[in-house]
């Protein structure tokens, strides 16, 4: 009996000796709700909805871009996210420096941010766009349209209507119109085609789970999508 008792304790005393700094997880902070007292990471290069022309071509098919941001105080590190939006590859890479060359595809859109962490908690820059110049290559595709509400996952107070909206850009500034997808099944249908607004009303049930997408064009017959989002009416 003695000895059961002893086990007992034993697992008590290497429960309650347990690490927990697992359960100290950051927290993301996007750039418009960081507080004023904390200085926010400012981007500088490449520029944001821009043809970036100044890499240095490595291949017919790659170049090296100097991404740059300014210094900050509060930053031991950055992290420095770079995602090609047409191969949906995203690549991390951690520096000192505010100064970084990443070698990325030629004639493909990206999307980069810059965060660091200051007492437990990560806090992001803008989030910025841009095409890296091709070889011999006219036109360009628009940039996925930026979904501005519904957000992702978002849950929406009981109502029978809600605004879907977002914003578009394009190097080229030839947008033409923009065709949204919207349902309560995934992949959603085809809801409206060549709406010229970056709003769209429609109309809800409560206690429905429903999808939407936008796909943005312009002129020259070239086409993107966004992901598909999700949000949730309440009952």
């Amino acid at each position: 009996m003695k000895k059961i008792i002893a086990i007992i304790c034993f697992m008590v005393f290497i429960l309650g000796c347990k690490d927990t700094t697992d359960d100290n997880i950051n927290t993301m902070i996007p750039s418009g709700e960081i507080p004023d007292e904390v200085e926010a990471v400012q981007l500088i290069f490449p520029f944001e909805n821009s043809l970036c022309t100044e890499g240095t071509n490595v291949t017919p098919t790659t170049s090296t871009v100097l991404f740059e941001w300014t210094t900050n105080n509060n930053a031991q590190s950055y992290t420095l996210t770079v995602e090609n939006l047409s191969t949906s590859t995203v690549s991390e890479f951690q520096t000192e420096d505010f100064i970084f060359p990443v070698t990325i595809n030629r004639a493909d859109a990206f999307r980069w941010s810059v965060s660091y962490v200051y007492q437990n908690e990560i806090y992001l820059s803008e989030i910025w766009n841009f095409y890296n110049e091709g070889e011999a290559i006219q036109t360009y595709a628009p940039f996925q349209a930026e979904i501005v509400s519904p957000m992702m996952a978002e849950t929406i107070a009981t109502t029978n209507s809600v605004n879907l909206q977002w914003n578009g850009s394009d190097v080229d500034d030839d947008i033409v119109g923009y065709d949204v997808y919207f349902g309560s099944t995934n992949p959603p249908d085809l809801n409206t085609s060549d709406t010229s607004t970056n709003n769209l009303t429609v109309s809800v049930i409560p206690g429905t789970i429903y999808y939407w997408k936008v796909e943005t064009k312009d002129a020259e017959g070239n086409t993107s999508e966004t992901d598909v989002y999700q949000f949730e009416v309440q009952n």
